[in-house]
């Protein structure tokens, strides 16, 4: 005799977890089946996600859709992965119904969804959806069903259909007839940020501005220091406006850093200017880094591709400070946990600045009040293996009355950022079969062979070495500086005067720590 057929109904659809900066699919699948009513959650979800039966039951009973009294069981696959947060509320709402009979089971076949589902059956928006439309875009779904308020950051991928809803009603509708879904096609512009801070408006600091200038042109890391007041914060904040603008291809690799952050603003999530974080010096290291219980980018993935500027440096944590050693060597910060390890890019130029001592005023002994001790403990804050990641530090000192009080307009913003970008081109020229781009990134035997010296440099370069001890990372760091310098002069062998100049910019360091 054949066995009785028990009446139970299965459906399954895709939807995504976010970990570090990678998306993983993940099947939401639901079954209903004779027994006690109940409803159950498995496959690894958190507290938060197991709220979304409640949720979605009531969501449903508001918009007068009933569950059937069965045993329903949904499963999050694949189980050995976390899931957090809300945005699971829109696929699983979907498989219930499919499984309930209401939809069809293959009419969510090959569709990714994700949303936050209100109690009257409103769809909010999540964050991370940019991430989830290009996995979408991999797994080749047929579309992807995303809250309406996300649906301007999810069409910055042309070639997937994204269908957007604002409620319960609304994913029903255009998951039964998806081709009755029409949305204006819009075209994506990158166009260029247009700074209102320029540094035409900065009096006198013409060695800063050459300094900074450096910097950008070959992605180098900065340090200013000098008294309060002298316009280190000022210059700073105008690095972003000499940097070229951004590729297509970055802006939408940073919309998905931020997209994952949850920074985006609805109205416009294209990402189109160079980031500029400047986190007070109470930040802690993990906000610095990144993490948390489901990871996050922090501070140093946020400035990805821009600046990241510390004001008054040793005033932060001596932990936060640490954290930076990485990224700035290897591009990326990696955060262990016990789930895994995650990467986060972490590719910028970091300007610090900082006063000579606790006061400000070292080392004009006539305004200067500190001790011998309070300078050194103050400068001690920052430890050498730092110190030697740091590309060049400029000596910024205060503008006299006649700097101030002078109409001289200096070079403006636009004048130094043509420069800037003809130096950038060249080097990505060089550098086209290396896997790099700016000189900054240069690593050992990429420094033997495109930072290549005339007699007369070497022999300066030997000098100094004997009379001005450097670390190896530190002399290696010296030759990318001087083949910057070698390139804004349109050199291609590095020459005495290249070498010297990178030379002032070390020597800073040594008189202020010595």
């Amino acid at each position: 005799m054949p066995l009785k057929e028990r009446s139970t109904m299965f459906a399954s659809v895709l939807s995504a977890a976010i970990l570090g900066m990678e998306v993983h699919p993940i099947n939401v699948e639901a079954d209903v089946s004779d027994g006690l009513p109940s409803f159950t959650m498995v496959g690894f979800p958190s507290a938060q996600v197991k709220e979304a039966q409640d949720r979605v039951r009531t969501a449903l009973k508001n918009n007068g859709i009933a569950l059937p009294p069965k045993r329903i069981t949904v499963n999050f696959a694949p189980a050995d992965i976390k899931k957090e947060g809300a945005g699971f509320d829109l696929p699983l709402a979907a498989a219930v119904l499919a499984a309930s009979g209401i939809l069809k089971p293959e009419q969510l076949q090959k569709v990714m969804m994700a949303g936050e589902i209100s109690l009257n059956g409103n769809i909010h928006a999540i964050s991370g959806i940019l991430p989830m439309i290009i996995r979408a875009r991999e797994e080749k779904c047929r579309f992807c069903v995303v809250p309406a308020e996300n649906l301007r950051e999810a069409r910055l991928i042309p070639d997937m259909k994204v269908i957007g809803v604002k409620d319960l009603n609304e994913m029903i509708q255009y998951l039964r007839k998806p081709e009755s879904y029409h949305i204006e096609e819009a075209e994506i512009l990158l166009a260029e940020n247009k700074e209102k801070a320029d540094f035409c408006e900065i009096k006198g600091q013409e060695s800063l501005r050459r300094a900074v200038e450096i910097a950008v042109s070959g992605f180098h890391n900065l340090l200013m220091i000098g008294p309060p007041g002298a316009g280190k914060t000022m210059v700073a904040k105008r690095i972003p406006g000499i940097m070229p603008p951004l590729t297509l291809e970055e802006g939408l690799e940073l919309t998905k850093i931020y997209s994952i952050a949850g920074l985006l603003p609805a109205d416009d999530p294209l990402v189109r200017s160079r980031p500029f974080r400047s986190p007070h010096h109470t930040c802690s290291a993990q906000a610095l880094a990144g993490g948390g219980r489901n990871p996050r980018p922090g501070e140093v993935t946020l400035a990805h591709r821009g600046v990241l500027f510390l004001d008054e440096m040793p005033e932060f944590s001596r932990r936060s400070l640490e954290i930076l050693r990485q990224p700035l060597e290897d591009k990326v910060i990696r955060i262990a946990r016990v789930y895994g390890t995650y990467e986060f890019p972490a590719d910028f130029i970091l300007c610090a600045a900082m006063n000579p001592c606790p006061c400000g005023h070292y080392p004009d002994m006539n305004r200067c009040r500190c001790t011998p001790a309070q300078v050194s403990q103050y400068q001690g804050r920052i430890s050498q293996p730092l110190l030697d990641r740091l590309d060049l530090c400029a000596d910024v000192t205060p503008v006299d009355f006649e700097g101030l009080s002078s109409r001289r307009i200096g070079e403006s913003t636009d004048t130094i950022r043509e420069r800037v970008t003809k130096v950038q081109e060249l080097q990505r020229e060089r550098y086209k079969n290396e896997g790099i781009q700016f000189n900054g990134e240069l690593k050992g035997s990429q420094i033997e062979k495109f930072c290549q010296l005339d007699k007369e440099g070497k022999n300066l370069l030997q000098m100094a070495f004997e009379h001005m001890p450097f670390s190896a990372r530190a002399y290696h760091r010296l030759l990318k500086v001087a083949r910057t310098i070698a390139d804004m002069d349109h050199c291609e062998a590095i020459k005495k005067h290249h070498i010297g100049e990178a030379l002032s910019y070390r020597a800073f360091d040594k008189k202020y720590w010595n």
